[in-house]
């Protein structure tokens, strides 16, 4: 009889996955998968579609089945929030959750990636000095509310916060109750100033349809990043480029970098993120 590999007494790997809905166009597993090996962790990750309702149901049966941890993404980052035994401040301050840690002595801990992700990919992948900085923020709603505190830390010199419905715009901006740094508008009210960085945190960009952004907001100093991203330019990145915009940039970057945050969080190492967008780029 022949002898059995090594292999069949190795224990499996830790498990992990991405949920929201939908979840087919996800790259999360594609980029784990390539952290994985770059850093020689032994580990598996797939995309799971949650329906509506769904959710709690299919975090207990990931958790059941041994799984280890779990990125949230749309729309179900408010009931990870609620789900999680314990919170990190980021995920306090955000109001939200996309990621899910089972630790050893069985609770489960809640932390949030995306504004560190969209801060890192600025700073270190872009060389986009946030500090000192007038930052104008579209949208009010989570990928918004998720960023502000890290952008927050690095000291701007003011963050515009301009939505359609003006009222949640101005709650979002006295919730974080930096009056010093922080102003909540209307499209109509952003005024006439230029500023440093236009960040676009509306989910306008999947129907083809552009914020009603003053012209100028814009200069040839100014950086314009979409959060969304896409084989194409986003309908905001080439009105961005239209006005002579310094730097356009989309959201892919963002991606990767609170995707390695999440794999630290996780694993205790930290990937290398520029040869990931680079392959991710290529694609």
């Amino acid at each position: 009889m022949a002898l059995s590999s090594l292999f069949d007494f190795d224990v499996n790997p830790n498990s992990y996955a991405v949920m929201g809905n939908p979840i087919s166009h996800s790259k999360s597993p594609l980029i784990h998968t390539a952290f994985a090996k770059q850093t020689n962790q032994r580990l598996s990750y797939s995309a799971i579609q949650v329906d509506a309702g769904g959710f709690v149901q299919a975090v207990g049966n990931f958790r059941a089945s041994g799984g280890k941890g779990i990125n949230i993404t749309v729309p179900f980052k408010q009931e990870a929030w609620a789900l999680v035994d314990e919170r990190s401040e980021r995920a306090t301050q955000a109001g939200a959750v996309n990621t899910i840690s089972f630790t050893d002595d069985g609770r489960c801990s809640g932390d949030n990636t995306d504004g560190i992700g969209l801060v890192r990919d600025l700073m270190e992948n872009h060389s986009i000095q946030l500090s000192d900085a007038r930052i104008l923020l579209l949208g009010a709603g989570g990928a918004v509310r998720g960023v502000l505190g890290p952008l927050l830390e690095q000291r701007p010199t003011e963050i515009v916060i301009a939505n359609r419905t003006e009222e949640k715009a101005v709650a979002l901006a006295a919730e974080f109750n930096r009056r010093d740094l922080l102003r909540g508008c209307g499209f109509q009210s952003i005024g006439d100033g230029k500023f440093d960085l236009i960040i676009n945190g509306t989910a306008a960009s999947l129907q083809g349809e552009l914020p009603p952004i003053p012209v100028s907001a814009v200069s040839d100093k100014t950086c314009c990043y979409d959060m969304m991203y896409g084989k194409k330019p986003t309908i905001f990145m080439r009105w961005a480029c239209e006005q002579g915009a310094a730097k356009v940039i989309d959201g892919l970057g963002m991606l990767v970098e609170q995707a390695a945050e999440s794999f630290y969080i996780w694993r205790k190492v930290r990937p290398n993120t520029t040869v990931v967008i680079t392959h991710l780029q290529r694609l």
